[in-house]
Protein backbone atom coordinates (compact mmCIF):
# COMPACT_ATOMS: atom_id res chain seq x y z
CA UNK A 1 0.00 0.00 0.00
CA UNK A 2 1.24 3.51 -0.76
CA UNK A 3 -0.07 7.02 -0.27
CA UNK A 4 -0.10 10.03 -2.56
CA UNK A 5 -0.79 13.68 -1.89
CA UNK A 6 -2.89 15.34 -4.59
CA UNK A 7 -2.74 19.09 -5.32
CA UNK A 8 -4.89 21.37 -3.23
CA UNK A 9 -8.38 22.10 -4.54
CA UNK A 10 -10.00 25.48 -5.12
CA UNK A 11 -10.93 25.75 -1.43
CA UNK A 12 -7.37 25.12 -0.32
CA UNK A 13 -7.80 21.63 1.14
CA UNK A 14 -4.97 19.18 0.63
CA UNK A 15 -6.44 15.78 -0.13
CA UNK A 16 -4.58 12.65 0.89
CA UNK A 17 -5.43 9.63 -1.25
CA UNK A 18 -4.47 6.11 -0.19
CA UNK A 19 -3.56 3.95 -3.17
CA UNK A 20 -4.10 0.20 -2.70
CA UNK A 21 -2.50 -2.57 -4.70
CA UNK A 22 -5.77 -4.51 -4.66
CA UNK A 23 -9.34 -3.27 -5.20
CA UNK A 24 -10.63 -1.98 -1.88
CA UNK A 25 -13.23 0.37 -0.50
CA UNK A 26 -10.78 3.07 0.48
CA UNK A 27 -13.35 5.61 1.61
CA UNK A 28 -14.10 9.10 0.35
CA UNK A 29 -11.76 12.01 0.11
CA UNK A 30 -12.88 15.04 2.12
CA UNK A 31 -14.96 17.23 -0.15
CA UNK A 32 -16.87 20.39 0.67
CA UNK A 33 -20.41 20.91 -0.70
CA UNK A 34 -20.65 20.71 -4.47
CA UNK A 35 -23.49 20.19 -6.90
CA UNK A 36 -22.71 17.66 -9.60
CA UNK A 37 -25.20 15.66 -11.65
CA UNK A 38 -23.35 12.50 -12.67
CA UNK A 39 -24.73 10.19 -15.34
CA UNK A 40 -23.51 7.24 -17.35
CA UNK A 41 -23.82 7.03 -21.12
CA UNK A 42 -26.88 5.26 -22.52
CA UNK A 43 -26.90 1.65 -23.64
CA UNK A 44 -24.63 0.82 -26.57
CA UNK A 45 -24.57 -2.06 -29.01
CA UNK A 46 -21.68 -3.62 -27.08
CA UNK A 47 -23.52 -3.16 -23.77
CA UNK A 48 -26.39 -5.12 -25.28
CA UNK A 49 -23.99 -7.85 -26.39
CA UNK A 50 -22.22 -7.86 -22.97
CA UNK A 51 -18.89 -6.83 -24.52
CA UNK A 52 -16.27 -4.90 -22.59
CA UNK A 53 -15.77 -1.47 -24.13
CA UNK A 54 -13.06 0.37 -22.22
CA UNK A 55 -11.54 2.99 -24.51
CA UNK A 56 -13.08 1.52 -27.65
CA UNK A 57 -16.52 2.62 -28.75
CA UNK A 58 -19.79 1.35 -30.12
CA UNK A 59 -22.87 3.41 -31.01
CA UNK A 60 -25.84 4.02 -28.77
CA UNK A 61 -28.80 1.73 -29.35
CA UNK A 62 -32.32 3.12 -29.72
CA UNK A 63 -32.85 2.22 -26.07
CA UNK A 64 -29.63 4.08 -25.21
CA UNK A 65 -30.89 7.20 -26.95
CA UNK A 66 -34.24 6.85 -25.13
CA UNK A 67 -32.38 6.55 -21.82
CA UNK A 68 -30.50 9.77 -22.57
CA UNK A 69 -33.75 11.56 -23.37
CA UNK A 70 -35.30 10.34 -20.11
CA UNK A 71 -32.34 11.64 -18.13
CA UNK A 72 -32.59 14.98 -19.90
CA UNK A 73 -36.29 15.29 -19.13
CA UNK A 74 -35.55 14.44 -15.50
CA UNK A 75 -33.15 17.40 -15.37
CA UNK A 76 -35.31 19.83 -17.34
CA UNK A 77 -36.92 21.53 -14.33
CA UNK A 78 -33.56 21.93 -12.62
CA UNK A 79 -32.14 23.50 -15.77
CA UNK A 80 -35.07 25.94 -15.87
CA UNK A 81 -34.37 26.98 -12.28
CA UNK A 82 -30.66 27.70 -12.73
CA UNK A 83 -29.00 29.24 -15.78
CA UNK A 84 -25.30 28.71 -15.02
CA UNK A 85 -24.34 25.19 -16.06
CA UNK A 86 -21.07 23.49 -16.94
CA UNK A 87 -21.33 20.34 -19.07
CA UNK A 88 -18.36 17.96 -19.07
CA UNK A 89 -18.11 14.61 -20.80
CA UNK A 90 -15.74 11.77 -21.40
CA UNK A 91 -14.30 12.20 -24.91
CA UNK A 92 -15.57 8.78 -25.98
CA UNK A 93 -18.34 8.90 -28.57
CA UNK A 94 -20.97 7.07 -26.54
CA UNK A 95 -20.61 9.55 -23.68
CA UNK A 96 -20.50 12.63 -25.91
CA UNK A 97 -23.60 11.48 -27.86
CA UNK A 98 -25.41 10.89 -24.56
CA UNK A 99 -24.43 14.37 -23.35
CA UNK A 100 -25.79 15.93 -26.54
CA UNK A 101 -29.16 14.13 -26.28
CA UNK A 102 -29.47 14.89 -22.55
CA UNK A 103 -28.78 18.58 -23.18
CA UNK A 104 -31.34 18.72 -25.98
CA UNK A 105 -34.04 17.09 -23.82
CA UNK A 106 -33.18 19.26 -20.79
CA UNK A 107 -33.13 22.51 -22.76
CA UNK A 108 -29.50 23.01 -21.83
CA UNK A 109 -27.48 25.13 -24.27
CA UNK A 110 -24.07 25.10 -22.56
CA UNK A 111 -21.22 23.73 -24.71
CA UNK A 112 -20.11 20.15 -24.04
CA UNK A 113 -16.51 20.14 -22.84
CA UNK A 114 -14.49 16.93 -23.20
CA UNK A 115 -12.14 15.79 -20.44
CA UNK A 116 -9.93 12.73 -20.90
CA UNK A 117 -9.95 12.10 -17.14
CA UNK A 118 -13.65 11.14 -17.32
CA UNK A 119 -12.99 8.34 -19.84
CA UNK A 120 -13.68 4.70 -19.03
CA UNK A 121 -11.12 2.31 -17.55
CA UNK A 122 -8.98 0.80 -20.29
CA UNK A 123 -9.21 -2.99 -20.36
CA UNK A 124 -6.41 -3.40 -22.88
CA UNK A 125 -6.60 -6.44 -25.19
CA UNK A 126 -10.01 -7.47 -23.82
CA UNK A 127 -11.82 -4.46 -25.29
CA UNK A 128 -14.60 -5.61 -27.60
CA UNK A 129 -14.72 -9.11 -26.09
CA UNK A 130 -17.37 -10.92 -24.06
CA UNK A 131 -16.40 -12.76 -20.89
CA UNK A 132 -16.83 -16.12 -22.65
CA UNK A 133 -14.48 -14.95 -25.43
CA UNK A 134 -11.95 -13.76 -22.85
CA UNK A 135 -11.97 -17.15 -21.10
CA UNK A 136 -11.69 -18.98 -24.44
CA UNK A 137 -8.78 -16.75 -25.53
CA UNK A 138 -6.98 -16.68 -22.16
CA UNK A 139 -8.24 -19.61 -20.05
CA UNK A 140 -5.82 -18.67 -17.27
CA UNK A 141 -7.84 -15.49 -16.61
CA UNK A 142 -9.72 -15.60 -13.32
CA UNK A 143 -12.84 -13.42 -13.39
CA UNK A 144 -13.08 -12.64 -9.69
CA UNK A 145 -13.87 -9.38 -7.85
CA UNK A 146 -11.38 -6.73 -8.92
CA UNK A 147 -10.06 -8.70 -11.91
CA UNK A 148 -10.89 -5.79 -14.24
CA UNK A 149 -8.08 -3.73 -12.66
CA UNK A 150 -5.42 -6.40 -13.23
CA UNK A 151 -5.62 -7.02 -16.96
CA UNK A 152 -2.17 -7.10 -18.65
CA UNK A 153 -2.00 -4.02 -20.86
CA UNK A 154 -5.05 -2.45 -19.17
CA UNK A 155 -5.39 0.41 -16.70
CA UNK A 156 -4.85 -0.16 -12.99
CA UNK A 157 -7.12 0.87 -10.16
CA UNK A 158 -4.42 3.26 -8.96
CA UNK A 159 -4.25 5.03 -12.34
CA UNK A 160 -8.04 5.34 -12.61
CA UNK A 161 -8.33 6.65 -9.09
CA UNK A 162 -5.53 9.19 -9.56
CA UNK A 163 -6.98 10.79 -12.69
CA UNK A 164 -10.50 11.00 -11.27
CA UNK A 165 -9.23 12.41 -7.96
CA UNK A 166 -7.34 14.98 -10.03
CA UNK A 167 -10.58 15.93 -11.80
CA UNK A 168 -12.50 16.24 -8.51
CA UNK A 169 -9.76 18.39 -7.01
CA UNK A 170 -10.36 20.97 -9.75
CA UNK A 171 -14.07 21.38 -9.02
CA UNK A 172 -14.59 24.95 -7.82
CA UNK A 173 -17.26 24.53 -5.20
CA UNK A 174 -17.71 28.25 -4.67
CA UNK A 175 -18.65 29.34 -8.18
CA UNK A 176 -22.39 28.61 -7.88
CA UNK A 177 -22.47 26.55 -11.08
CA UNK A 178 -24.36 23.33 -11.68
CA UNK A 179 -22.30 20.60 -13.32
CA UNK A 180 -23.61 17.91 -15.65
CA UNK A 181 -20.97 15.19 -15.95
CA UNK A 182 -21.26 12.27 -18.38
CA UNK A 183 -18.94 9.34 -17.74
CA UNK A 184 -19.03 5.53 -17.69
CA UNK A 185 -19.87 2.53 -15.53
CA UNK A 186 -16.52 1.82 -13.86
CA UNK A 187 -15.25 5.41 -13.95
CA UNK A 188 -18.55 6.69 -12.55
CA UNK A 189 -18.47 4.19 -9.70
CA UNK A 190 -14.94 5.29 -8.84
CA UNK A 191 -16.06 8.94 -8.84
CA UNK A 192 -18.89 8.12 -6.44
CA UNK A 193 -16.47 6.13 -4.28
CA UNK A 194 -14.06 9.05 -4.08
CA UNK A 195 -16.84 11.49 -3.34
CA UNK A 196 -18.82 9.61 -0.70
CA UNK A 197 -17.39 6.14 -0.21
CA UNK A 198 -19.74 4.14 -2.43
CA UNK A 199 -18.48 0.52 -2.66
CA UNK A 200 -16.39 -0.27 -5.70
CA UNK A 201 -18.05 -3.67 -6.14
CA UNK A 202 -21.71 -4.55 -6.49
CA UNK A 203 -24.62 -4.58 -8.92
CA UNK A 204 -24.37 -1.62 -11.31
CA UNK A 205 -27.26 0.87 -11.23
CA UNK A 206 -29.64 1.19 -14.19
CA UNK A 207 -28.05 2.87 -17.18
CA UNK A 208 -30.45 5.83 -17.08
CA UNK A 209 -29.59 6.69 -13.47
CA UNK A 210 -28.93 10.29 -12.43
CA UNK A 211 -26.82 10.87 -9.32
CA UNK A 212 -26.70 14.20 -7.51
CA UNK A 213 -23.44 14.73 -5.61
CA UNK A 214 -23.78 17.43 -3.00
CA UNK A 215 -22.34 18.08 0.44
CA UNK A 216 -20.34 14.86 0.47
CA UNK A 217 -23.51 12.81 -0.10
CA UNK A 218 -25.03 11.10 -3.13
CA UNK A 219 -28.70 11.05 -4.07
CA UNK A 220 -30.02 8.64 -6.71
CA UNK A 221 -32.62 10.71 -8.54
CA UNK A 222 -33.98 8.06 -10.86
CA UNK A 223 -33.38 5.25 -13.27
Amino acid sequence: MSAAIFPTGRLGFRRRAVICTEPADIGPLRWSPALIFLIRHGQTEWNREARLQGRRDSPLTEEGRAQARRMGLMLRQMVAEHDDWLVQSSPLGRAHDTARIVCEAAGLTAPILSDDRLAELSVGPFEGMTRDEILAHTPQTEITPGWIYNIPGGETQEALRARLADWLAEVDETDGRRRLVVSHGIAGRMLRHLYAGEPLQGVPPPQDSVFRLRGGRIEHLGG
